[in-house]
Order: structure tokens, then sequence, then C-alpha cells
């Protein structure tokens, strides 16, 4: 496969392709990382599918047009026209759906994009905002970094730590856990695209307390 160029500036493109969303008004896409097929839906490595969709359900869309490789839904969150997106090309090659979403809404990655994904270097619980750095393994985020040719663009991490089996479902004692972190990953893109990253970063990032 041939080595894909960078994006990071708007792409012309003809009249007819335009989306109905024009990025003067301040568009982003958030995407979520998973694999499609119901026998994924609930595991630890569709962590972020699964969080679009709990933003889906506060904002009362449906992810469920398709266009460029990815199960798509245009709402706003505040005053931001967001485009949510789940690519439907399996984990290993979300950046072919990433880049081309990109390309249609003339977005720009480090400013426009929000991906989210699981992360099996934090503990299930812990959620974590980036707005940098290498794909530490996972193999969707390789894909995408690969295709933009850049890691500048921001991710919120969601930790699935010490599950191993991350395309097996969640077991039943983690889903009161995975229920608050989806609240909280919703809550997150909430307040990037409100408050800015650096209050999500702050708000966010910030270690639990010890218990007593």
């Amino acid at each position: 496969m041939p080595k894909e160029g960078r994006v990071s500036s708007p792409v012309q493109i003809g009249k007819d392709q335009k989306s109905q969303i024009e990025n003067d008004d301040g568009v982003n896409l958030i995407v979520g990382l998973g694999n499609p097929g119901i026998e994924y839906q609930f595991t630890p490595h569709n962590f972020g599918f699964l969080a679009v969709d709990r933003i889906a359900d506060v904002l009362k869309v449906e992810v469920s047009r398709r266009q460029c490789k990815a199960l798509t839904a245009q709402t706003k969150i505040g005053s931001k026209k967001v485009v949510l997106a789940k690519p439907e090309t399996f984990m290993n090659l979300s950046g072919m759906a990433v880049r081309d979403l990109l390309e249609r809404y003339q977005l720009r990655s480090e400013t426009d994009l929000i991906v989210i994904y699981d992360e099996l270097d934090l503990l299930l619980g812990t959620i974590r905002i980036r707005e940098r750095g290498s794909s530490a393994g996972h193999n969707g985020m390789k894909s995408i970094i690969g295709a933009l040719g850049t890691q500048e663009f921001l991710r919120i991490r969601l930790g699935i730590a010490p599950e191993n089996r991350i395309l097996k479902p969640f077991r039943k004692a983690q889903l009161k856990v995975v229920d608050e972190v989806l609240d909280k990953a919703a809550e997150a893109v909430h307040v990037i695209l409100t408050a800015g990253r650096a209050a999500a970063m702050n708000r966010f990032n910030r270690k639990a307390e010890p218990e007593d």
C-alpha cells in the first residue's frame, strides 16, 4: 500500500462533493475506534465506538449515515458543528476512513479532529486527554497516524487495564465502571469544544484521589 500523504490543510473538492457543513462554521470530527459487527459490540477494543454512541445518545442523534467508509451523524455541541464517526474498515484500517472524512469536510487534523479509543496502559475507569503522541502499539492509532502522516491530533484514551481479553465482552462486574467512563468521555468532548483543550486536560487528566 502506498504511503499516504499528510492531511493538515483543507483539500479542494468540487461543489457537488461539498458537505452541507462548511469548515468556516467550526466543524469538529469526533471519531471513535472499534470493529464493526455484533460480536465486537461490547468489547474493550470497541470503547471508542461505545463512547461515540453515548455522545449520540446524549445529543439524540443516530450514527447511521454511511460515508467515507464510516457510519456518521451530524450534530452540534455547544456552538460547534460536529461530525460523529465510527469507521467500518475494522480497527487496523481506521486511518482510511479518518483521512477521507477530513478531506470531505475540509478539516485540519491538528485542530479539528478528536479520536477516542481504548488504552491498555491505563486502568479501567481512567481517562486521559493528549494533544499528540505515538500509537503506543494501538493498531487503530497506528493506521490513523500512517494515513495522516502526523501525530498532531487530539485523542481521548479510555483505560481498559488489566483486561487483556480485548475482543471478548466486558465482564458483568466491569459494566458499572464502563458506564461511568462513557459518561465521562462524553463530558470530556463537551468541555473540549466549549471550554477548550487546556480546561479539559486540567479537569480530566487529574489522578484519582487515593481511598482512605
